[in-house]
C-alpha cells in the first residue's frame, strides 16, 4: 500500500536519511523509533507530501486513504467537538451542511432531499455520529463537551478531538507521531485498547514503550541516516538491536585483525624476493575485501547525579477535613490524605476525578474552601507542571535559567543535564521566550532536578520526553531520597517509580499499598484499560438511531427498514 524507494533528505547540510527504502503491506503494525532529531517527523510528513525529498520515490496505493496526526498542532476553528470528529472527508461535511438546511426549513418538498439522504446513508453517515460520541467518550470528553467550540479548548483536548476526527474516519494507513502526549493514564488505555481491534494499517511514532509494546508487530530504527526493520515489539527489537551490534561489532573486529595479520606479512617480507609473489598475493586480498566500517557509537547512555535535599521529618505532608469546589461542582468534601517519608505516591482515577488539583492542594498553589494542609518538619515542597512556562524568566537564555539557582552548580553539570533533556550545542543560548511550550516544561522539569526539594509534586514529568530521556528521569529519581508524588500516562515510568497507588475518583481516595502491578492485581483493572464492570456496560447492544426533525426521521426510518436497523425516534444511541 506505501512503497519508499531510496529516499534522501538533508536539511541545511546535516543528512538526516540516505538511500532509505521500505514497504508498508495491509494490516501492518508500525513503530518507527530513534534519537531525537534523527528525522522520524520529517519522514512523515515526506509520506504525506508536506515537503519534498531530495532525492528517491514515495508511492501510495491508488485511492488509498490516509490519517495523519501531528505531534503538536492542530486547527482549531469554530466548529464544535462533535463537529470537528464527524468532518471524515469534505463530502460528508457538506452533505451534513445540507442536511442541516433541509431540517430548518421543515419541508418535504426537496427535489434532491432523496439524493441526498441516500448518499448520506450510503457513506455510512448515519453510523457516524453514535460513533464518534463512543469514540468522544473514551478519550474522556463528557457529553456537555460535545457542543463547545474546538477554538476555546486548550490545546490538548484540541488534539484529542483531531484524534476523535481520525478514528472516526478509520484511513486505510493511519499515521500518528507521539499520540500519547496529551492523553491521561485512562484514556491512553482506552485507545490502546481500541487500536489493538483496527483495521487498517498503523505507523507511529512513539516514545512510550509499554504502548509500543501493546501494539505493534515491527520497529523500523531510523539512525545514523538508515532504516533498519525488526520484527516484533519494542521488547523484541531491544535484544535483537543489542545482539546485531554485537555482532556487526565482533565481524568489523575480525576483519581489522586479519587486515593487521595480512599487513604484518607484507611489511616484513615485501622487499624479500623469496616472499615477494606471496606478499603482493596478500596485497590482492586485501584489496579484495569489502572493508565494513566500524560500528557507529550508540552514543553513551545518560547518567547524572544531582545534589540531595536535606532530610525532612517522617510525617511530610497532611491534609485534613479538605473542602473543594469549582463553583457548584465539588471536588472534595472532608477529604483526608497523608504522605510520610521517602514514599512514592502514583495518582490515578479517570480524567476530571481531581488528580491535578490533589496535587495542587498538596504542593500548596490551589488555596481550598475549608480544612488543613500541614508541612512536615523541615519540608520542602516543589511542584512540576506540564503548564509551567509562566515561571520562567523569558529574557534568559537556557543556560542562564538553568543556572538560575540558590544552590551553587557549575556550567558542565548543567550542561550535562540540559544535554539529557535535548537542550544540546546552541540549543543552551536559545531565550526562553522562543522555547515551544514542551521545551519550556522540560527546561522547569531541569531546574527542579539540579535544586530539587525534599518533596516532588510532578503532572505528567515525561511528557515531550524521548527514551533516553526519560531514562535519564527515571535514573535520578531512583537516586531521589527525598519524596514523590506524581501522575503519569507513561505506564513504564509508573511501573518503575510508584511504590504505592492512589485512585481517585468522585471525590474519594483510596489507597493501593503496593506497585502499579499490585494495584491492578487487586482492582481487576486489565493492561487494555477495562474492568469486569466495564466489560458487562461496554458489551455490544441493539442498534437505534436519534431522532431529529420531522424530515430526517422520516428518512431515517425509510432506511432503517432498508437495511433491517429498528428505528428509534426517541432515544440517542
Amino acid at each position: 500500500m506505501l512503497t519508499i524507494s531510496d529516499l534522501s533528505k538533508a536539511f541545511g547540510g546535516r543528512v538526516l536519511f540516505e538511500n532509505v527504502s521500505l514497504q508498508i503491506n495491509p494490516g501492518d503494525r508500525i513503530g518507527i523509533v530513534g534519537p531525537n532529531g534523527a528525522g522520524k517527523s520529517t519522514l512523515f510528513s515526506l509520506i504525506i507530501g508536506e515537503c519534498s525529498a531530495d532525492a528517491g520515490d514515495i508511492r501510495l496505493q491508488k485511492s488509498l486513504e490516509v490519517g495523519f496526526l501531528h505531534q503538536e498542532s492542530a486547527p482549531a476553528g469554530d466548529e464544535t467537538v462533535l463537529e470537528t470528529a464527524l468532518s471524515v472527508s469534505r463530502e460528508m461535511k457538506d452533505l451534513r451542511r445540507k442536511i442541516a438546511e433541509l431540517e430548518s426549513s421543515e419541508s418535504s418538498d426537496h427535489a434532491d432531499s432523496h439524493h441526498i439522504y441516500a448518499r448520506f446513508d450510503e457513506l455510512g453517515g448515519y453510523q457516524l455520529e453514535p460513533k464518534a460520541k463512543r469514540i468522544l467518550t473514551g478519550l474522556a470528553f463528557k457529553q456537555s463537551d460535545f457542543n463547545r467550540p474546538v477554538k476555546n479548548l486548550s490545546g490538548g483536548w484540541v488534539m484529542r478531538t483531531h484524534l476523535a476526527r481520525l478514528l472516526v474516519q478509520e484511513p486505510d494507513l493511519l499515521m500518528l507521531d507521539e499520540p500519547t502526549n496529551h492523553l491521561d493514564l485512562e484514556a491512553l488505555l482506552w485507545f490502546q485498547n481500541y487500536l489493538k481491534n483496527y483495521e487498517g494499517a498503523i505507523l507511529m511514532i512513539s516514545h512510550d514503550r509499554e504502548f509500543l509494546n501493546q501494539l505493534i508487530g515491527q520497529v523500523l530504527e531510523l539512525k545514523h541516516r538508515r532504516i533498519m526493520r525488526y520484527v516484533g515489539n519494542y521488547d523484541s527489537y531491544l535484544v535483537q538491536h543489542e545482539s546485531r551490534m554485537k555482532q556487526m561489532e565482533a565481524v568489523y573486529k575480525n576483519q581489522q585483525r586479519e587486515v593487521e595479520r595480512l599487513e604484518r606479512f607484507i611489511k616484513r617480507f615485501g622487499a624479500k624476493a623469496t616472499k615477494a609473489t606471496q606478499a603482493k598475493s596478500k596485497q590482492k586480498q586485501i584489496d579484495r575485501m569489502e572493508t565494513l566500517d566500524a560500528p557507529e557509537s550508540e552514543g553513551r547512555s545518560i547518567h547524572f547525579k544531582f545534589p540531595q535535599p536535606r532530610r525532612s521529618g517522617q510525617k511530610v505532608l497532611s491534609l485534613k477535613k479538605i473542602h473543594h469546589a469549582f463553583g457548584e461542582n465539588v471536588v472534595y468534601r472532608d477529604m483526608d490524605f497523608q504522605v510520610d517519608r521517602e514514599q512514592r505516591w502514583v495518582l490515578v482515577g479517570p480524567n476530571g476525578a481531581g488528580k491535578s488539583t490533589l496535587l495542587k492542594i498538596l504542593a500548596g498553589v490551589l488555596e481550598f474552601q475549608s480544612g488543613e494542609r500541614n508541612l512536615g518538619h523541615q519540608v520542602d515542597t516543589g511542584y512540576f507542571s506540564q503548564y509551567r512556562g509562566d515561571v520562567l524568566h523569558p529574557n534568559f537564555t537556557v543556560l542562564e535559567e538553568a543556572m538560575d539557582s540558590d544552590r551553587p552548580t557549575t556550567e558542565q553539570s548543567v550542561r550535562t543535564v540540559l544535554g539529557s533533556f535535548l537542550f544540546q550545542g546552541d540549543d543552551v543560548f536559545k531565550r526562553v521566550k522562543v522555547l515551544s511550550g514542551g521545551e519550556k516544561s522540560r527546561l522547569a522539569l531541569v531546574k527542579l532536578l539540579l535544586n530539587p526539594p525534599n518533596v516532588l509534586l510532578m503532572d505528567e514529568p515525561t511528557t515531550h520526553l524521548d527514551m533516553d530521556s526519560v531514562d535519564a528521569l527515571i535514573g535520578a529519581l531512583e537516586q531521589f531520597q527525598g519524596t514523590l508524588v506524581f501522575i503519569s500516562h507513561d505506564v513504564y515510568f509508573i511501573r518503575k517509580i510508584a511504590h504505592r497507588v492512589l485512585h481517585v475518583q468522585d471525590g474519594n481516595l483510596t489507597v493501593y499499598p503496593g506497585d502499579y502491578q499490585y494495584y491492578l492485581d487487586k482492582t481487576g483493572f486489565k493492561p487494555d484499560g477495562t474492568s469486569m464492570q466495564e466489560e458487562v456496560r461496554s458489551a455490544p447492544r441493539e442498534k437505534t438511531f436519534s431522532g431529529g426533525s420531522k424530515l430526517q426521521r422520516k428518512e431515517q426510518k425509510r432506511l432503517c427498514e432498508k437495511n433491517k436497523i429498528r428505528f428509534n425516534s426517541r432515544f440517542y444511541t
